[in-house]
């Protein structure tokens, strides 16, 4: 792959291109593009936004990370957790200016695509493994409750205050159920069934578009606008001309906690359907690559009217199902978007509102991720209780708040994890010179006055006291104890507070005439041990390749010792 490749990955998806290849995009462009037109509407509705915006950010988005991605079926644009995330970071400083609104929500675009290009550029995709599934699960499926939620008002033609807390707006419906709108819940209602029973009985279908189409024909053919159906209204037409997003320290700095649990959420959900599909075709996605063509994308879309935007598990399905080969697809959707905004804006008027939130809370039923927590109850039940953690938090803290609790809880299990490594006391299998855990295998085998002992992890300041009790909690002071065997097969790398740890559990042993072996040391530590003084101190002939060597070893000297203390005890006459 050339240098220019490697940088425009899409040049190397052309590099065989042929008649097949072309016509699988043509038909994911063309289904994912008409798929795009309703949902981004509708997620724009999340973002609090004009449901134009919708569409901007379904345009220059997707031909950026075209360019600059590496998944070939990822399809990028507005999605309901960004959107969702976006509403939570603007809303409270906008304080119901609509211009400011917008202005802030492009500002925190381009405020994402900096922060995940720089990442990129600095080779930082590996924060992504800090956002454990069961957390972004649990905050998946929380949010999917706050985000169908808040799409009451719509569905039901009442007005609800905004909020991010699911028992605000239940008690605020529940005290309002007096106002709702038949009319409108009946088009909501009907749209939710059209939805999901086309899903189930012709999944060919696009659903959405189906919706939106009969339901504008009926409102306009009904007169139901004058009737108190809320419709979308006069919808812009025309492409996004280029701006500069209002640049402000102030909101910048306000912002910043946003742009960043957005770029990382973005990325996770971007990411993880990214590795689906190229472990299905048979491709590798670059996670930095990936993190810089999200970043331009976000970047260059904030310069067109573009709120955040980042890959969809749910258009990415359909985009792969379509036939998508290369990201050429994403450039046929983004050509249907702009015909759209050229010619097709002004059918939307008598669109009702009541459709597009039926539309949102049919896509983000599926987010919640009950099958995941029923896995979790029964693989593990840490994670299960920090997939529940965060639910809740979510839930009752708010999103930001939520994730955070996460993230934290999740760094909190790592590092008590790394300080408190699995350790075992072994022995050998009979008729066999291979060593287990006596905990898993009761019937290997064990040596009188010799203990073998490992634990699996590198030695580091984070551990080094669980190694240490490792070794003291055996009793040195046992004068049954002569030797002690420590596999060290498991360690791969050893830092100096390990290796002063390991000088001080020599000299206890020495001290207390206890024999101190270690096996399968593998190069690099043993260069650390040599430096350190510590070969020489233990003895070269103490170190062996194998357990049971050491082990043989450790017997014969046992034996030895045993034979000469016998020889040199006084005859009685």
């Amino acid at each position: 792959m050339t240098l220019l490749q490697r940088f425009l990955p899409l040049l190397a998806q052309l590099s065989d291109y042929g008649r097949e290849k072309l016509r699988g995009d043509l038909s994911a462009g063309l289904t994912v593009g008409v798929m795009l037109i309703p949902q981004g509407m509708a997620y724009a509705l999340i973002a609090g936004l004009s449901p134009i915006y919708g569409l901007y950010a379904s345009l220059v988005p997707l031909v950026v990370y075209a360019l600059f991605g590496t998944s070939r079926q990822l399809a990028v644009g507005p999605v309901a957790m960004v959107s969702l995330l976006v509403a939570a970071a603007v809303a409270p400083m906008a304080d119901g200016n609509t211009e400011l609104y917008v202005g802030l929500a492009l500002l925190l675009s381009l405020m994402v695509g900096v922060l995940q290009f720089g990442l990129g550029v600095a080779r930082f995709g590996f924060l992504v493994n800090f956002l454990s599934h069961p957390v972004l699960s649990g905050f998946t499926s929380a949010a999917a409750f706050i985000i169908g939620l808040s799409q009451l008002k719509h569905l039901l033609g009442i007005d609800l205050p905004r909020s991010n807390f699911i028992h605000e707006i239940l008690w605020a419906a529940a005290t309002q159920l007096g106002e709702v709108h038949g009319l409108t819940l009946l088009l909501g209602l009907g749209s939710i069934l059209v939805l999901v029973g086309l899903r189930r009985w012709a999944p060919s279908v696009p659903g959405a578009l189906v919706a939106v189409g009969a339901t504008t024909v009926i409102v306009w053919a009904l007169g139901l606008a004058q009737q108190g159906v809320a419709i979308v209204g006069s919808v812009p037409s025309g492409l996004p001309s280029p701006s500069l997003p209002p640049l402000d320290w102030g909101s910048v700095q306000q912002l910043a906690p946003s742009a960043f649990a957005i770029g990382l959420v973005g990325f996770m959900e971007s990411i993880a359907v990214a590795k689906v599909y190229a472990s299905r075709h048979r491709y590798e996605v670059d996670a930095n690559q990936e993190l810089i063509g999200l970043g331009l994308a976000n970047i260059a879309g904030a310069f067109f009217s573009a709120y955040p935007t980042t890959g969809g598990f749910s258009r990415t399905a359909v985009n792969d199902e379509a036939g998508a080969k290369t990201n050429l697809a994403a450039i046929f959707s983004a050509g249907i978007i702009a015909l759209t905004l050229l010619f097709l804006t002004p059918l939307f008027y008598y669109l009702p509102k009541a459709v597009l939130a039926a539309i949102i809370m049919v896509a983000v039923a599926g987010l919640v991720d009950w099958e995941e927590a029923r896995y979790l109850w029964k693989v593990d039940r840490r994670d299960f209780g920090l997939m529940a953690l965060t639910f809740v938090a979510t839930l009752a803290l708010g999103i930001e708040q939520g994730i955070l609790v996460g993230v934290i809880v999740s760094l909190i299990v790592v590092i008590y994890e790394s300080s408190t490594p699995h350790t075992a006391l072994m022995g050998r299998l009979p008729d066999t010179e291979t060593y287990r855990n006596l905990k898993r295998n009761p019937d290997a085998m064990t040596r009188s006055h010799i203990v073998i002992v490992r634990m699996d992890a590198n030695l580091y300041f984070a551990n080094v006291s669980t190694f240490q009790d490792l070794i003291l909690d055996l009793d040195v002071n046992d004068p049954a104890l002569r030797a002690i065997v420590v596999d060290m097969y498991p360690v791969n790398q050893i830092d100096s507070t390990a290796t002063h740890t390991l000088q001080e559990i020599i000299e206890t042993c020495r001290r207390n005439g206890v024999e101190l072996y270690l096996a399968g040391v593998k190069g690099p530590v043993k260069d650390v041990l040599d430096a350190a003084g510590l070969s020489e101190e233990l003895g070269e002939e103490r170190f062996f390749l194998e357990v049971h060597d050491a082990a043989d070893a450790a017997e014969a000297r046992v034996d030895e010792e045993a034979e000469r203390a016998k020889s040199e005890k006084p005859v009685s006459s």
